[in-house]
């Protein structure tokens, strides 16, 4: 069976973000430093302390990030995409909302629709998230 996974180019910021990120959402973070890799003779000296590779895993959640960015990309997080939470419960979407949504902006408070009930934030990172459970 295929899995997809979230990945995020953080800009110097992925430290800070995976450790909020695993603040709201539990699980195990690990984080592979430039200094402390195989690949670190391959990068600059002032590159050393950025995050090579995180991976945050709790339960069916898989998020993944690096503070390596392509150069030609000019935005600074987010893009074209949003991650979506999808919850257990109720009581777990408004916890996870509430976190996530710290330091952010809430483009649309949790409600009630045909399907559940859904909120949408943007995170103090400028990532973009649907936070969704199918309780109403």
């Amino acid at each position: 069976m295929s899995k997809i996974s979230a990945y995020i180019n953080f800009k110097n910021t992925c430290r800070e973000a995976m450790t909020f990120y695993q603040q709201c959402l539990g699980g195990e973070l690990q984080l592979i430093i430039v200094k402390n890799s195989p690949m670190a003779e391959m990068f600059p000296a002032e590159m050393q302390d950025s995050v090579l590779h995180a991976d945050l895993t709790a339960r069916d959640l898989n998020l993944l990030a690096s503070d390596m960015q392509d150069p030609s990309v000019a935005e600074k997080t987010g893009g074209p995409v949003s991650l979506t939470l999808s919850c257990d419960s109720k009581e777990a979407m408004f916890d996870a909302f509430a976190k996530l949504s710290d330091g952010g902006t809430v483009t649309c408070q949790p409600e009630v629709f045909f399907a559940g009930t859904m909120g949408n934030l943007v995170d103090k990172f400028g990532i973009r998230w649907g936070v969704f459970t199918a309780e109403k």
